[in-house]
Protein backbone atom coordinates (compact mmCIF):
# COMPACT_ATOMS: atom_id res chain seq x y z
CA UNK A 1 0.00 0.00 0.00
CA UNK A 2 1.21 3.51 -0.85
CA UNK A 3 1.59 5.51 2.37
CA UNK A 4 1.99 9.26 1.93
CA UNK A 5 2.57 11.90 4.62
CA UNK A 6 -0.50 13.34 6.32
CA UNK A 7 -1.98 16.24 4.41
CA UNK A 8 -0.21 19.23 6.02
CA UNK A 9 -3.22 21.51 6.22
CA UNK A 10 -4.86 19.15 8.72
CA UNK A 11 -2.39 20.45 11.34
CA UNK A 12 -4.04 23.86 11.09
CA UNK A 13 -7.41 22.62 12.39
CA UNK A 14 -6.93 23.67 16.06
CA UNK A 15 -6.04 27.21 14.99
CA UNK A 16 -9.02 27.37 12.64
CA UNK A 17 -11.25 26.39 15.56
CA UNK A 18 -9.63 29.03 17.74
CA UNK A 19 -10.09 31.70 15.06
CA UNK A 20 -13.71 30.65 14.58
CA UNK A 21 -14.45 31.76 18.15
CA UNK A 22 -13.96 35.40 17.13
CA UNK A 23 -17.27 37.26 17.54
CA UNK A 24 -17.09 38.77 14.04
CA UNK A 25 -16.52 35.52 12.09
CA UNK A 26 -13.33 33.82 11.01
CA UNK A 27 -11.20 35.34 8.26
CA UNK A 28 -9.46 32.50 6.43
CA UNK A 29 -6.44 33.82 4.55
CA UNK A 30 -4.59 30.51 4.56
CA UNK A 31 -5.55 28.68 1.36
CA UNK A 32 -5.52 30.64 -1.87
CA UNK A 33 -8.76 29.49 -3.42
CA UNK A 34 -10.36 32.11 -5.68
CA UNK A 35 -13.59 33.69 -4.42
CA UNK A 36 -14.47 36.11 -7.21
CA UNK A 37 -16.93 35.24 -10.00
CA UNK A 38 -15.88 33.19 -12.99
CA UNK A 39 -16.07 35.58 -15.98
CA UNK A 40 -19.39 35.50 -17.82
CA UNK A 41 -17.81 34.87 -21.22
CA UNK A 42 -16.10 31.77 -19.84
CA UNK A 43 -19.31 30.44 -18.30
CA UNK A 44 -21.12 31.04 -21.57
CA UNK A 45 -18.41 29.12 -23.47
CA UNK A 46 -18.75 26.22 -21.03
CA UNK A 47 -22.52 26.15 -21.44
CA UNK A 48 -22.33 26.38 -25.24
CA UNK A 49 -20.07 23.31 -25.31
CA UNK A 50 -22.08 21.31 -22.77
CA UNK A 51 -23.61 19.02 -25.40
CA UNK A 52 -20.55 16.77 -25.49
CA UNK A 53 -21.60 13.12 -25.86
CA UNK A 54 -18.29 11.89 -27.23
CA UNK A 55 -14.94 11.39 -25.54
CA UNK A 56 -12.71 14.46 -25.49
CA UNK A 57 -9.17 14.42 -26.85
CA UNK A 58 -6.29 14.04 -24.41
CA UNK A 59 -4.00 16.19 -26.53
CA UNK A 60 -6.59 18.97 -26.62
CA UNK A 61 -8.58 20.32 -29.53
CA UNK A 62 -6.54 22.02 -32.28
CA UNK A 63 -8.38 25.27 -31.50
CA UNK A 64 -7.42 25.13 -27.82
CA UNK A 65 -3.80 24.28 -28.54
CA UNK A 66 -3.59 27.17 -31.01
CA UNK A 67 -5.11 29.51 -28.40
CA UNK A 68 -2.46 28.40 -25.89
CA UNK A 69 0.35 28.97 -28.40
CA UNK A 70 -1.07 32.39 -29.27
CA UNK A 71 -1.31 33.28 -25.58
CA UNK A 72 2.34 32.36 -25.00
CA UNK A 73 3.34 34.61 -27.91
CA UNK A 74 1.15 37.49 -26.73
CA UNK A 75 1.66 37.33 -22.95
CA UNK A 76 4.80 35.27 -22.24
CA UNK A 77 7.36 36.45 -24.81
CA UNK A 78 7.42 32.97 -26.34
CA UNK A 79 7.40 32.84 -30.12
CA UNK A 80 7.48 29.77 -32.30
CA UNK A 81 5.65 27.44 -29.89
CA UNK A 82 4.21 24.65 -32.02
CA UNK A 83 0.62 23.82 -31.00
CA UNK A 84 1.62 20.14 -31.28
CA UNK A 85 3.81 20.73 -28.23
CA UNK A 86 0.94 21.79 -25.98
CA UNK A 87 -1.49 19.71 -23.87
CA UNK A 88 -4.30 20.61 -21.44
CA UNK A 89 -4.14 19.07 -17.96
CA UNK A 90 -6.69 18.47 -15.19
CA UNK A 91 -5.43 21.42 -13.18
CA UNK A 92 -1.70 21.92 -12.68
CA UNK A 93 -1.43 20.04 -9.37
CA UNK A 94 -2.05 16.64 -10.95
CA UNK A 95 0.72 17.27 -13.47
CA UNK A 96 3.10 18.34 -10.71
CA UNK A 97 2.30 15.16 -8.80
CA UNK A 98 2.51 12.75 -11.73
CA UNK A 99 5.21 14.26 -13.99
CA UNK A 100 8.15 12.35 -12.45
CA UNK A 101 6.31 9.07 -13.02
CA UNK A 102 5.26 10.05 -16.55
CA UNK A 103 8.90 10.85 -17.33
CA UNK A 104 9.91 7.38 -16.17
CA UNK A 105 11.83 8.43 -13.08
CA UNK A 106 12.40 5.94 -10.31
CA UNK A 107 14.77 4.72 -7.61
CA UNK A 108 18.11 6.52 -7.64
CA UNK A 109 16.85 9.48 -9.67
CA UNK A 110 16.79 12.96 -8.14
CA UNK A 111 14.06 15.59 -8.47
CA UNK A 112 15.23 19.07 -7.49
CA UNK A 113 12.68 21.50 -6.08
CA UNK A 114 13.00 25.03 -4.61
CA UNK A 115 14.17 25.47 -1.01
CA UNK A 116 10.79 26.91 -0.05
CA UNK A 117 8.22 25.07 -2.10
CA UNK A 118 4.75 23.74 -2.66
CA UNK A 119 4.68 20.27 -1.01
CA UNK A 120 3.43 18.47 -4.13
CA UNK A 121 6.88 18.60 -5.76
CA UNK A 122 8.11 16.25 -3.04
CA UNK A 123 4.99 14.08 -3.32
CA UNK A 124 5.55 13.69 -7.07
CA UNK A 125 9.06 12.40 -6.50
CA UNK A 126 7.79 10.02 -3.87
CA UNK A 127 5.04 8.65 -6.13
CA UNK A 128 7.72 7.76 -8.69
CA UNK A 129 10.11 6.29 -6.11
CA UNK A 130 12.64 9.04 -6.79
CA UNK A 131 14.44 11.31 -4.30
CA UNK A 132 13.48 14.95 -3.77
CA UNK A 133 16.31 17.40 -3.06
CA UNK A 134 15.80 21.06 -2.13
CA UNK A 135 18.00 23.60 -3.93
CA UNK A 136 17.58 26.93 -5.69
CA UNK A 137 20.97 26.67 -7.41
CA UNK A 138 22.29 23.45 -8.93
CA UNK A 139 25.86 24.50 -8.15
CA UNK A 140 25.12 23.91 -4.45
CA UNK A 141 24.63 20.19 -5.05
CA UNK A 142 27.56 17.83 -4.60
CA UNK A 143 28.70 15.82 -7.60
CA UNK A 144 27.15 12.56 -6.39
CA UNK A 145 23.72 14.21 -6.33
CA UNK A 146 24.19 16.27 -9.51
CA UNK A 147 24.87 13.23 -11.64
CA UNK A 148 21.52 11.73 -10.58
CA UNK A 149 19.38 14.80 -11.28
CA UNK A 150 16.71 14.01 -13.87
CA UNK A 151 14.05 16.67 -13.21
CA UNK A 152 14.34 20.23 -11.90
CA UNK A 153 11.28 22.11 -10.72
CA UNK A 154 11.31 25.88 -10.97
CA UNK A 155 8.48 27.90 -9.44
CA UNK A 156 8.56 31.51 -10.53
CA UNK A 157 6.67 33.46 -9.37
CA UNK A 158 7.04 31.28 -6.32
CA UNK A 159 4.44 29.86 -3.99
CA UNK A 160 4.55 30.80 -1.13
CA UNK A 161 7.36 33.35 -1.35
CA UNK A 162 6.38 35.37 -4.42
CA UNK A 163 10.01 35.27 -5.61
CA UNK A 164 10.53 36.06 -9.30
CA UNK A 165 13.55 34.64 -11.12
CA UNK A 166 14.93 36.98 -13.76
CA UNK A 167 16.03 36.14 -17.29
CA UNK A 168 19.71 35.63 -16.40
CA UNK A 169 18.87 33.34 -13.49
CA UNK A 170 16.59 31.15 -15.58
CA UNK A 171 18.97 31.07 -18.53
CA UNK A 172 21.83 29.95 -16.29
CA UNK A 173 19.63 27.21 -14.83
CA UNK A 174 18.66 25.98 -18.31
CA UNK A 175 22.28 25.86 -19.39
CA UNK A 176 23.33 23.94 -16.28
CA UNK A 177 20.40 21.51 -16.58
CA UNK A 178 21.31 20.76 -20.17
CA UNK A 179 24.84 19.80 -19.18
CA UNK A 180 23.23 17.25 -16.85
CA UNK A 181 20.67 16.03 -19.38
CA UNK A 182 17.90 16.97 -16.95
CA UNK A 183 14.40 18.19 -17.73
CA UNK A 184 13.39 21.59 -16.36
CA UNK A 185 9.70 21.97 -15.47
CA UNK A 186 8.64 25.50 -14.61
CA UNK A 187 5.47 26.10 -12.59
CA UNK A 188 4.45 29.59 -13.67
CA UNK A 189 0.78 29.96 -12.75
CA UNK A 190 1.16 33.37 -11.04
CA UNK A 191 2.95 35.01 -13.97
CA UNK A 192 0.16 37.52 -14.70
CA UNK A 193 0.20 38.79 -11.11
CA UNK A 194 3.37 40.84 -10.81
CA UNK A 195 3.65 43.71 -8.31
CA UNK A 196 6.07 46.58 -7.82
CA UNK A 197 8.76 46.50 -10.48
CA UNK A 198 7.05 43.50 -12.08
CA UNK A 199 3.65 45.18 -12.40
CA UNK A 200 3.04 45.64 -16.11
CA UNK A 201 6.25 43.80 -17.04
CA UNK A 202 6.43 40.33 -18.59
CA UNK A 203 7.64 37.95 -15.90
CA UNK A 204 10.10 35.60 -17.62
CA UNK A 205 9.24 31.94 -17.96
CA UNK A 206 11.21 28.91 -19.03
CA UNK A 207 10.04 29.18 -22.67
CA UNK A 208 10.73 32.92 -22.87
CA UNK A 209 12.82 33.61 -25.97
CA UNK A 210 15.32 35.51 -23.80
CA UNK A 211 15.77 32.46 -21.56
CA UNK A 212 16.00 29.56 -24.01
CA UNK A 213 16.75 31.24 -27.32
CA UNK A 214 13.73 29.58 -28.89
CA UNK A 215 14.97 26.05 -28.13
CA UNK A 216 12.33 24.30 -26.04
CA UNK A 217 14.17 20.97 -25.80
CA UNK A 218 13.95 19.57 -22.28
CA UNK A 219 11.84 22.50 -21.06
CA UNK A 220 8.25 22.27 -19.85
CA UNK A 221 6.15 25.28 -18.89
CA UNK A 222 3.23 24.45 -16.59
CA UNK A 223 0.37 26.92 -16.31
CA UNK A 224 -3.06 27.20 -14.69
CA UNK A 225 -6.05 29.46 -15.27
CA UNK A 226 -7.26 29.04 -11.68
CA UNK A 227 -5.69 32.28 -10.52
CA UNK A 228 -5.98 34.72 -13.39
CA UNK A 229 -9.45 33.63 -14.56
CA UNK A 230 -11.04 32.24 -11.36
CA UNK A 231 -11.26 28.77 -12.90
CA UNK A 232 -10.08 26.66 -9.97
CA UNK A 233 -13.37 24.75 -10.06
CA UNK A 234 -12.89 23.96 -13.75
CA UNK A 235 -9.46 22.32 -13.25
CA UNK A 236 -8.16 24.18 -16.30
CA UNK A 237 -4.42 24.08 -16.93
CA UNK A 238 -1.85 23.10 -19.54
CA UNK A 239 1.75 22.15 -20.19
CA UNK A 240 3.86 23.29 -23.14
CA UNK A 241 7.31 22.79 -24.62
CA UNK A 242 9.77 19.88 -24.83
CA UNK A 243 9.01 18.68 -28.39
CA UNK A 244 10.94 15.46 -27.79
CA UNK A 245 8.87 14.62 -24.68
CA UNK A 246 5.37 15.84 -25.48
CA UNK A 247 4.31 12.93 -27.73
CA UNK A 248 5.23 10.48 -24.97
CA UNK A 249 3.42 12.52 -22.31
CA UNK A 250 0.31 12.67 -24.50
CA UNK A 251 0.46 8.92 -25.15
CA UNK A 252 0.92 8.03 -21.47
CA UNK A 253 -1.97 10.27 -20.44
CA UNK A 254 -4.17 8.63 -23.09
CA UNK A 255 -3.50 5.26 -21.51
CA UNK A 256 -4.22 6.63 -18.03
CA UNK A 257 -7.39 8.50 -19.00
CA UNK A 258 -6.02 11.87 -17.90
CA UNK A 259 -8.36 13.97 -20.05
CA UNK A 260 -9.74 17.50 -19.66
CA UNK A 261 -13.50 17.48 -20.41
CA UNK A 262 -14.44 19.06 -23.74
CA UNK A 263 -16.61 21.87 -22.25
CA UNK A 264 -13.68 22.88 -20.04
CA UNK A 265 -11.37 22.88 -23.05
CA UNK A 266 -13.73 25.30 -24.79
CA UNK A 267 -13.92 27.49 -21.68
CA UNK A 268 -10.11 27.58 -21.58
CA UNK A 269 -9.92 28.54 -25.24
CA UNK A 270 -12.22 31.51 -24.71
CA UNK A 271 -10.52 32.58 -21.47
CA UNK A 272 -7.08 32.58 -23.11
CA UNK A 273 -8.32 34.86 -25.87
CA UNK A 274 -9.54 37.59 -23.52
CA UNK A 275 -7.04 39.70 -21.57
CA UNK A 276 -9.63 42.11 -20.20
CA UNK A 277 -11.00 39.90 -17.45
CA UNK A 278 -7.44 39.06 -16.35
CA UNK A 279 -6.64 42.75 -15.91
CA UNK A 280 -9.87 43.27 -13.94
CA UNK A 281 -9.04 40.40 -11.60
CA UNK A 282 -5.52 41.69 -11.07
CA UNK A 283 -6.97 45.09 -10.11
CA UNK A 284 -9.02 43.36 -7.41
CA UNK A 285 -5.96 41.67 -5.98
CA UNK A 286 -3.93 44.89 -6.22
CA UNK A 287 -6.49 46.74 -4.09
CA UNK A 288 -6.60 43.95 -1.49
CA UNK A 289 -2.83 43.84 -1.35
CA UNK A 290 -2.70 47.60 -0.79
CA UNK A 291 -4.91 47.16 2.29
CA UNK A 292 -3.15 44.16 3.78
CA UNK A 293 0.52 45.11 3.43
CA UNK A 294 0.48 48.18 5.74
CA UNK A 295 -1.87 46.42 8.18
CA UNK A 296 0.45 43.40 8.49
CA UNK A 297 3.46 45.69 8.90
CA UNK A 298 1.66 47.65 11.62
CA UNK A 299 1.01 44.33 13.38
CA UNK A 300 4.77 43.70 13.39
CA UNK A 301 5.22 41.45 10.37
CA UNK A 302 7.98 41.97 7.80
CA UNK A 303 7.00 41.24 4.19
CA UNK A 304 9.77 39.42 2.32
CA UNK A 305 9.88 38.91 -1.45
CA UNK A 306 6.17 38.77 -2.50
CA UNK A 307 7.03 40.41 -5.82
CA UNK A 308 4.26 38.49 -7.56
CA UNK A 309 1.40 36.11 -6.90
CA UNK A 310 -1.55 35.88 -4.54
CA UNK A 311 0.32 35.73 -1.23
CA UNK A 312 2.30 37.81 1.22
CA UNK A 313 5.29 35.99 2.72
CA UNK A 314 5.69 37.44 6.18
CA UNK A 315 7.69 37.00 9.36
CA UNK A 316 7.54 38.46 12.86
CA UNK A 317 10.98 37.06 13.72
CA UNK A 318 9.43 34.37 15.90
CA UNK A 319 8.34 30.75 15.62
CA UNK A 320 5.80 30.19 12.85
CA UNK A 321 3.19 28.72 15.17
CA UNK A 322 3.49 31.65 17.58
CA UNK A 323 2.53 33.99 14.75
CA UNK A 324 -0.24 31.64 13.63
CA UNK A 325 -1.58 31.65 17.19
CA UNK A 326 -1.50 35.44 17.54
CA UNK A 327 -3.36 35.81 14.25
CA UNK A 328 -5.91 33.20 15.31
CA UNK A 329 -6.65 35.33 18.38
CA UNK A 330 -7.80 37.99 15.90
CA UNK A 331 -9.95 35.46 14.07
CA UNK A 332 -7.46 35.32 11.16
CA UNK A 333 -6.19 32.02 9.75
CA UNK A 334 -2.85 32.15 7.92
CA UNK A 335 -0.77 29.49 6.19
CA UNK A 336 2.19 28.18 8.23
CA UNK A 337 5.52 28.65 6.47
CA UNK A 338 6.66 25.32 7.89
CA UNK A 339 4.40 23.56 5.38
CA UNK A 340 6.79 24.62 2.62
CA UNK A 341 10.04 23.12 3.88
CA UNK A 342 12.67 23.80 6.52
CA UNK A 343 13.47 27.20 5.00
CA UNK A 344 9.91 28.31 5.74
CA UNK A 345 10.34 28.23 9.51
CA UNK A 346 9.47 31.59 11.07
CA UNK A 347 7.17 32.61 8.20
CA UNK A 348 3.47 32.70 7.49
CA UNK A 349 1.69 32.94 4.15
CA UNK A 350 -1.19 35.41 3.86
CA UNK A 351 -3.53 34.93 0.90
CA UNK A 352 -5.21 37.77 -0.99
CA UNK A 353 -8.03 35.44 -1.98
CA UNK A 354 -10.86 36.69 0.19
CA UNK A 355 -13.65 39.10 -0.65
CA UNK A 356 -13.07 42.84 -0.43
CA UNK A 357 -15.18 42.96 2.73
CA UNK A 358 -13.20 40.18 4.43
CA UNK A 359 -9.84 41.67 3.45
CA UNK A 360 -10.93 45.04 4.81
CA UNK A 361 -12.05 43.33 8.03
CA UNK A 362 -8.69 41.59 8.37
CA UNK A 363 -6.83 44.86 7.83
CA UNK A 364 -9.01 46.52 10.45
CA UNK A 365 -8.34 43.82 13.04
CA UNK A 366 -4.59 43.93 12.41
CA UNK A 367 -4.32 47.72 12.68
CA UNK A 368 -6.64 47.73 15.68
CA UNK A 369 -4.46 45.19 17.49
CA UNK A 370 -1.38 47.24 16.65
CA UNK A 371 -2.95 50.40 18.11
CA UNK A 372 -3.90 48.57 21.31
CA UNK A 373 -0.35 47.26 21.66
CA UNK A 374 1.03 50.81 21.43
CA UNK A 375 -1.17 52.24 24.19
CA UNK A 376 0.70 52.90 27.41
CA UNK A 377 -0.22 50.67 30.34
CA UNK A 378 -2.31 52.38 33.05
Amino acid sequence: MLILPDYPWDALAPYQQRAAQHPDRVLNLSIGTPVDPTPVLVREALAAASDAPGYPTTHGTPALRQAIADWYARRRNTTGLDPEHVMPTVGSKELVAWLPLLLGLGAGDVVVRPLVAYPTYDIGARLAGAEAVAADDLSTLDSAVRERVKLIWVNSPGNPTGIVRDVDSLAALVADARTLGAVVASDECYAELGWGDWDGTVIPGILDDRVCGGDHTGLLSVYSLSKQSNLAGYRAAFVAGAPELMPHLVNSRKHAGMIVPHPVQEAMRVALGDDGHVAEQKDRYRARRALLVPALEAFGLRIDHSEAGLYLWASAGEDTWTTISRLADLGIVAGPGTFYGDAGHGYVRIALTATDERIAAAAGRLTGAAQVAKRPAN
